[in-house]
């Protein structure tokens, strides 16, 4: 019988070495703008959202550090426009950890990096374990994070001095995480691909809206037939509205949940309606009213949806052997032979081709379909050619091999 093994001992918790600043005013803007600029090596950025108390995405909080400045913790409600950063700082290298969750809100408030170094972005492509913050600087600094506040409410005011040293970290380690992830993807030949990835982040354009956005409420797939979409649709816009307006989540004025709930149980009246136990949220009897004439135009609308979402590119993978045959067999093989690159290379297959676009290639290729068609159908589409060059040949020859399977099952058994 054999010992259990130790637990490892707890790595050590991370805490702020240079000051904490909060900044509120304009005079210690510039006061933090001046320390900054007499800072070394790439700026540290971060950004707090007040996502799910907030219906907006906007920053409430952008932390600033670079080796040798304070921790500065800029509010931008009370300063509004943060675009001297910009002008002061932006000939410089700026790192900000998976850029693509902050760079909407920091664009909102001025803030536009130039030359970005991703370090979640690079962890990926560096081939890391683990690329969450936490994780990252668990393996590369052998150092804990206090996380208790990433869900936080950080439009609150005033913010909490616990939250604020919280903040200050996520900026304060940027600098040295970067720099050993920069040596990874040095030593593995992968910084080329992982500059021209960073620089494509700063001109990814946002996904299209959807059409039907109120499809995405949860529990939907228990509503049956057209009617009854339409009641679930006005009472999703009739929450949206409030929401905007009150700068409130929507889920937190009546979850999705007892909008379906409502749905399912049809009621009759407006009391009806209110003595409805599964319909709760902070808003679900204070606004009754809204919700109630919601429901009335559902009922009355002559707008009523499709019993099925309309088509935004390709069905799912999963209908395509009954559907598309041969462009399951391509899928089915495409899939192998990423997996084998990823191996090879040592970077996640999502980030060798962006899954959207291997879908619409594997449905719809290039005819006749060629490394070098295949190559153009990918740049068409918006992978980088880093991307291109590693996957396209490998794609090429797993539709051949797609195509010779399908047709030694199709051909007649003598």
């Amino acid at each position: 019988m054999t010992e259990d093994t130790p637990e490892a001992p707890p790595l050590p918790l991370a805490t702020p070495l240079a000051p904490v600043v909060l900044v509120e005013d304009s005079t210690d803007f510039h006061r933090a703008l001046d320390d900054l600029l007499a800072g070394e090596g790439p700026l540290a950025l971060d950004a707090e959202r007040a996502s799910g108390f907030r219906y907006s995405s906007r920053a409430y909080l952008v932390q600033v550090h670079r080796t040798g400045s304070a921790n500065y913790l800029i509010d931008p409600i009370a300063l509004g426009s943060l675009s001297e950063i910009t002008h002061t700082l932006g000939d410089q290298e700026w790192i900000i950890h998976a850029a693509h969750q902050d760079l909407a809100c920091l664009r909102e408030v001025g803030v536009e990096p130039q030359t970005l170094f991703d370090t979640e972005l690079g962890a990926r492509l560096a081939g890391l374990p683990k690329v969450g913050l936490q994780g990252v600087v668990e393996d590369i600094l052998g150092l804990s994070l206090a996380k208790e506040h990433s869900a936080a409410d950080w439009s609150t005011r005033p913010l909490p001095p616990e939250w604020l040293t919280y903040a200050a970290l996520d900026v304060e380690l940027l600098p040295r995480i970067r720099d050993e992830i920069a040596r990874i993807l040095s030593e593995a030949g992968k910084w080329d691909l992982a500059q021209e990835e960073f620089q494509a982040q700063l001109s990814l354009t946002p996904a299209r809206p959807r059409t039907e956005p109120w499809r995405r409420l949860s529990g939907l797939h228990q509503v049956r037939g057209p009617r009854a979409l339409a009641i679930a649709r006005e009472l999703w816009l009739a929450r949206e509205e409030l929401a905007e307006s009150s700068d409130r989540a929507p889920g937190r004025l009546v979850p999705d949940r007892s909008l379906i709930a409502a749905v399912l149980a049809n009621p009759s009246s407006k009391a009806e309606l209110a003595g409805l136990k599964e319909f709760h949220g902070r808003a679900s009897r204070s606004e009754l009213p809204r919700w109630w004439a919601a429901m009335e135009r559902g009922r009355s609308t002559e707008d009523l949806p499709d019993t099925r979402a309309p088509s935004e590119g390709p069905p799912p993978p999963r209908v395509w052997p009954d559907r598309n045959p041969e462009a399951a067999a391509r899928m089915s093989a495409a899939r192998e032979a990423l997996a084998q690159v990823s191996a090879e290379t040592t970077i996640p297959v999502e980030n060798l081709l962006t899954p959207d676009y291997l879908r619409r290639l594997c449905w719809e290729p290039p005819h006749p379909a060629t490394t070098e068609s295949i190559s153009a159908a990918l740049l068409d589409k918006g992978a980088r050619p880093w991307q291109i060059s590693l996957v396209a040949e490998a794609l090429n020859t797993a539709f051949v091999e797609a195509r010779q399977t399908q047709a030694s099952t199709q051909a007649p058994q003598s």
